[in-house]
């Protein structure tokens, strides 16, 4: 073929291109559907009722339910959920890099060793601010 000789390529008009790297997701999620679909209907179907008194009731670890359902916890909770959450996405961060720390040099192992350090600061001010106390 000549260098300067463009190639051309058909003109894909609306409708005309089907997409078929997608179709086993299509597949796969029209199954999943199905299935979830199916598995809702058959417990719906032969599932037993027969509905009494205590199964009627809410339930509290196999306490019969005292007082208020609706009462305020303790910011101390949300504190410890929040610290939580922060330091689990960050171990998502880390686990990654320590899977391909091989293959790098010594400027992603400082980059790591400061998010680290940052990690550490952060856990020392919350420890030394009291939010890891339950009274």
């Amino acid at each position: 073929m000549d260098p300067i000789t463009p190639v051309i390529t058909p003109a894909i008009t609306p409708g005309s291109y089907i997409p078929t790297e997608y179709l086993p997701v299509l597949i796969f999620m029209m199954i999943a559907f199905v299935f979830g679909v199916g598995a809702l209907l058959a417990g719906e179907i032969f599932r037993l009722k027969r509905p009494y008194l205590e199964k009627l009731l809410p339930y509290e670890s196999g306490n019969p339910p005292v007082g208020e359902p609706r009462f305020r916890f303790s910011i101390k909770f949300y504190i410890i959920a929040m610290l939580y959450v922060v330091f689990a996405v960050e171990l998502i961060f880390i686990y990654p890099w320590a899977l391909v720390y091989l293959g790098m040099g010594p400027v992603p192992f400082v980059a790591m060793m400061i998010f680290i350090a940052v990690l550490i600061i952060g856990y020392v001010y919350d420890w030394a601010k009291g939010a890891f106390k339950w009274d």
